[in-house]
């Protein structure tokens, strides 16, 4: 099965364009609020966190190529602080991504979270998830990402944040990113990976999955997984509960039985508040436990 087939049955549960006016691209990554891919939108459970008391915004990191628009959020007062990397959905940096970021600076942390498809296209111009998945996903290589995030901890580091405390959160697809990430970062602390994909075949995009690199993990990763998720197999869970007895870092894998894809996700259907709010503890405390505090 391809990525874009796993993706999109993931979603049932609920040529590329090219980025060339960054500053438009900034802008409207922050003003969009949810794109059109994302509705349904379910307004009375949107959990709204304010900026009072933070810096947050539009900021840019430097990559190798091209500056990487971003959203920013971390206390007002003196650093450095704890960084979380915030890993977005296929949706992009939408408006519930920053809320994450919000979230997490409010306890104190410098989370960023940057436009990872920023060269092949803005997913809040897509009408739709397999457009989104069909014109820009699926042109997306893993090492373009896995350098991005390494700029991103970069940078970070240089403006507010302590390296020495870095963590990372993604979610769905950002989750089977921050599965591989914690193998190629030997500064990160922790990680929190929620609902990524963990099998599947390589391709000229995609080097590898979880299950294949369990063993490479040099930071402890927390996988939040739900059991009603008809796109991520509870088999294809116990495979990487298997693998990972073989990891280096410790780890481990959390399912919530009555949970579906994307329960933290408050803005849609499938959000599960028992779930979310379990899970949400412990990411806190795993992040605690092991240095990112």
């Amino acid at each position: 099965m391809s990525q874009i087939e796993n993706i999109q049955n993931e979603f049932n549960s609920l040529t590329s364009p090219c980025v060339t006016d960054r500053r438009s691209f900034l802008a409207g990554m922050v003003a969009s609020g949810f794109a059109l891919a994302v509705q349904p939108v379910t307004a009375e459970t949107v959990i709204k966190t304010d900026a009072a008391g933070l810096v947050s915004g539009p900021v840019e990191i430097p990559a190798k190529d091209i500056n990487i628009p971003a959203y920013r959020a971390m206390p007002a007062g003196a650093g450095p602080f704890p960084i979380v990397i915030v890993v977005q959905e296929i949706f992009g940096v939408h408006e519930w991504i920053q809320d994450i970021c919000r979230r997490l600076a409010h306890l104190g942390y410098l989370a960023v979270a940057p436009a990872l498809y920023a060269r092949q296209g803005d997913p809040a111009k897509e009408a739709s998830i397999p457009d989104i998945l069909k014109n820009i996903v699926a042109y997306v290589p893993d090492e373009q990402v896995l350098s991005d995030l390494d700029a991103t901890a970069k940078w970070a580091a240089q403006n507010g944040g302590d390296g020495k405390r870095l963590g990372m959160t993604g979610f769905c697809w950002g989750g089977r990113i921050t599965w591989l990430y914690a193998a190629r970062n030997p500064k990160l602390r922790a990680a929190v990976a929620w609902y990524g994909q963990l099998v599947g075949t390589p391709n000229a995009m995609i080097e590898t999955f979880p299950v294949d690199n369990a063993a490479n993990l040099l930071a402890p990763v927390l996988g939040l997984y739900g059991g009603q998720d008809t796109g991520i197999s509870l088999e294809s869970v116990e495979k990487m509960r298997e693998a990972l007895k073989s990891a280096k870092a410790r780890s481990e894998i959390i399912v919530y039985p009555d949970a579906g894809h994307g329960f933290l996700a408050d803005y849609r259907p499938s959000y599960n508040p028992e779930a979310a709010a379990d899970a949400w503890k412990r990411l806190l405390a795993w992040f605690k436990e092991h240095g990112v505090y």
